[in-house]
């Protein structure tokens, strides 16, 4: 009987360690993300915000050059870029554990899985409503070895019947007609 009270007493102290371990492994990777943080940036640097690994905005920067856009181009493209940038936390979070908890315990594999559905991908940025003045628009067909139509015929005319002329009368003067009637 001792035997076996020590081996489970053996095999709760190998529990109790495996614990205080992976809470160690757990309290570095909080305290990894707790300082990071994800920064995104508009392509003409109008607009730039950060967020922090809880996906919480931090910062917001608006330049000047913002200012002669519509402020509802300006405020979605701020949306855009908070979406991007909690899209990356992700990336962040697998990161952080690779180095300090592994990949292989499940838990983490599960951290990673709801950050995920939390922080998903953003949508594609929509086209601008008006062409940028250094982009250039082409009109042609989609389908470049598509011959160009030729022009339909023109309509054929019909011919008209001749006009008959009135027969002149004494009575009118120079002008093709009676004065009085």
């Amino acid at each position: 009987m001792p035997d076996s009270i020590d081996a489970s007493d053996a095999m709760i102290d190998n529990w109790t360690k495996r614990l205080e371990e992976n809470a160690a492994r757990y309290q570095a990777l909080a305290d990894r993300m707790q300082g990071q943080s994800v920064t995104e940036r508009s392509k003409d640097g109008s607009v730039q915000v950060t967020v922090d690994s809880r996906g919480l905005l931090k910062n917001l920067v608006i330049a000047e050059a913002a200012a002669g856009k519509r402020m509802a181009d300006v405020s979605a493209q701020v949306m855009q870029l908070v979406q991007r940038a909690q899209a990356r936390i992700p990336e962040l979070l697998q990161q952080a554990m690779t180095e300090t908890t592994g990949t292989g315990d499940q838990a983490a594999v599960e951290i990673v899985r709801e950050a995920q559905s939390t922080f998903p991908a953003p949508p594609p940025e929509p086209e601008p409503a008006f062409p940028e003045p250094d982009r250039v628009r082409r009109f042609l067909p989609d389908d470049a070895d598509e011959q160009p139509r030729t022009p339909p015929p023109p309509p054929q005319q019909q011919p008209q019947p001749p006009r008959r002329r009135r027969p002149v009368d004494d009575d009118d003067d120079e002008f093709g007609g009676p004065i009085l009637s």
